[in-house]
């Protein structure tokens, strides 16, 4: 199963996988799980697609790997031109990496790189926003505002200026909906002047929050509000799409949904849907331009940057998506999919949002809907709901701590794009079965 920051679910817990085909996957005993949540909204295309394992399959034929700094190759060329078309106008260059924390880091990199190139050493500051998460390095955990996951390294981690989440369910107090956006922008501003905007190098946030928060989109007027006050500020604006991006959400860009071009945009988990690892630091014009012109290359890379097969796998699956019309499927089949689940899961009153774009979904419980009170941290209720899930056959993404960083309590559904109706249809019914179970179960003896 499934968890986001401590499922209470040791490794000796888990069953061994023994194949997957399209949505499925099956144990060794031969059970299977509709793979609702992609596992962590990775597995866009779902599993064992035969024309992504041929691609694969012809590259390993020819070579696996071909270290980056020495040659390039036509899946890494092909993959490139075709992750700036999707981009959009904008962007110049394509920075691969192996996972969402390496692609966060490359644009941390990136950014401090730009600035050293414009000889402004000062700007080493990042500004990140409560309620995310950017990954496991530990300059990515530190622009990362999820205590649970933070706290075993803190005194290691950088010094982040943290301001409030961007979540319509949970405003601030005080503060109306329309206003929202305008409040947060000046929230940023006032953290930009007070720490320097000498010193500030970037603001980075998650265009539509994953497992920090459960599927929370930005709300409507705030990525172009915050924007603004970064321009105005000689500040980068770095979207972190490892988790929403690639399509997930219904256009290639999360933040094309918002009208709005990053400095610097992370990519991932379903650029190869899950094939072979392979993530990406998208660079926009003006930074690539500055950095070029004054040093030539980027002071950023890993040993398995741009591996040829991982390329190739990733040029499958955009093709795929791209030729089957997968976006615009997610698009309106997601819309439709989200309603479904609200009706199903109205007769709950300790459902208190049911939210997201395209194939991913965040359904929110709580303790008292008209107070949104979570539920008591110890109840673990939405992994209780995630196992149940799975043991009818059902993975789901249950996470913890978004009010707060200790309660708070959620579940993510992100299906594969190419999910059938009725594959739909059956991530409703199980979810819902497994939340009417555990509420009817009450707290843990």
């Amino acid at each position: 199963m499934a968890s986001g920051g401590g499922s209470g679910f040791g490794l000796s817990d888990l069953s061994r996988i023994a194949y997957g085909r399209g949505s499925y996957v099956y144990d060794e005993s031969g059970k299977a799980y509709l793979d609702g949540s992609g596992g962590p909204a990775v597995f866009c295309l779902g599993h064992a697609h035969p024309e992504v394992n041929a691609a694969i399959t012809r590259q390993l034929e020819s070579i696996a790997y071909a270290y980056r700094y020495l040659f390039s190759s036509a899946a890494l060329e092909q993959l490139t031109e075709m992750i700036l078309r999707l981009c959009g106008a904008g962007f110049r260059d394509v920075i691969y990496t192996a996972d969402g924390s390496e692609s966060v880091e490359s644009a941390l990199k990136v950014g401090l790189q730009f600035y050293a190139a414009r000889g402004q050493m000062k700007k080493r500051h990042f500004i990140a926003r409560q309620r995310s998460w950017h990954g496991n390095t530990l300059g990515a955990l530190s622009m990362s505002g999820f205590a649970a996951r933070r706290h075993a390294f803190e005194g290691s981690l950088l010094d982040v200026t943290f301001v409030s989440a961007a979540n319509a369910y949970r405003p601030p107090a005080g503060c109306a909906p329309e206003a929202l956006a305008a409040h947060l922008a000046q929230e940023l501003e006032q953290a930009i002047v007070a720490a320097g905007p000498e010193r500030v190098a970037g603001f980075i946030f998650e265009p539509v929050v994953g497992a920090a928060g459960g599927v929370v989109p930005a709300p409507q007027g705030y990525a172009a509000a915050v924007q603004a006050v970064c321009r105005r500020h000689d500040v980068l604006l770095i979207a972190d799409e490892v988790m929403c991006g690639a399509g997930r959400t219904g256009t290639w860009r999360a933040l094309e949904h918002d009208g709005v071009v990053p400095d610097l945009m992370c990519v991932a988990k379903g650029l190869a849907g899950g094939y072979i690892p392979l993530g990406a630091t998208v660079v926009g014009e003006a930074v690539a331009a500055t950095i070029l012109d004054q040093d030539g290359a980027y002071m950023t890379g890993h040993t398995f940057s741009g591996h040829t097969a991982a390329c190739a796998a990733g040029l499958a699956v955009q093709r795929i998506i791209e030729r089957d019309g997968l976006l615009a499927r997610v698009r309106t089949t997601g819309a439709a999919f989200k309603a479904s689940l609200r009706e199903s899961l109205a007769r709950f009153t300790e459902v208190g949002d049911v939210r997201g774009r395209g194939f991913f979904v965040g359904v929110e419980l709580v303790a008292d809907p008209r107070t949104r009170a979570p539920f008591p941290v110890g109840r673990g209720l939405s992994y209780d709901i995630g196992q149940r899930a799975f043991n009818d056959g059902l993975i789901c993404y249950p996470c913890s701590g978004n009010v707060d960083g200790s309660a708070g309590d959620t579940i993510i559904l992100a299906p594969p794009y190419n999910a059938t109706d009725g594959e739909l249809e059956e991530i409703i019914v199980k979810l819902t079965r497994a939340v009417e179970a555990a509420l009817k179960a009450g707290p843990r003896a």
